[in-house]
């Protein structure tokens, strides 16, 4: 016989189950007498903070937001908002410089020319019409070259030349005075 086989047989014996369930009675004895101690104290753990001394006065939250509360070295506008921060503030971008030049409609309107003078050109800029000799100043810095029957030829002091065709809207660009 090994040791196994005779623990086994130990462990089915009617001698170790009826030993077994006389101790569990036994302890179900001594904890309903009670003997050989107490029950622990069972309560709710301590808590290390004090508790409240009073109720919150929710009728009086409002107060709290209102701008009286807040410090008065706040302007108006930044304190009405109890989330106005001033670390987002953006930089200012500096002011772009003011244009130099500006661009106008022109119409070629066409000439006439009286007997003995010399040719004169109609043109619309921009909301006005404007009679114009031939060697006159259209705008600040074109002048009148030459017009016919199709074209007007415009100069500038550059030697540039336009042209403007007949009843043709065209912009040109003149510095701002």
């Amino acid at each position: 016989m090994t040791m196994s086989s005779s623990l086994i047989q130990i462990l089915r014996g009617r001698a170790f189950g009826i030993g077994v369930h006389i101790s569990l009675w036994g302890l179900l004895a001594l904890v309903l007498i009670k003997i050989g101690g107490k029950t622990p104290d069972f309560h709710d753990s301590d808590s290390l903070a004090a508790p409240p001394q009073s109720l919150v006065p929710v009728a009086k939250l409002g107060s709290l937001f209102t701008s009286s509360q807040w410090p008065g070295s706040l302007p108006a506008a930044e304190g009405s908002s109890p989330f106005f921060t001033r670390y987002f503030v953006p930089v200012p971008s500096p002011a772009p410089p003011p244009p130099t030049t500006k661009k106008i409609e022109v119409i070629y309107q066409g000439y006439f020319q009286a007997e003995g003078s010399s040719k004169n050109a109609i043109v619309k800029l921009a909301d006005t019409f404007k009679v114009v000799p031939i060697g006159g100043a259209l705008a600040t810095n074109y002048y009148v070259s030459e017009a016919d029957l199709q074209t007007l030829t415009l100069t500038n002091p550059a030697a540039q030349t336009t042209l403007l065709p007949l009843n043709a809207k065209k912009e040109i660009e003149v510095p701002v005075q």
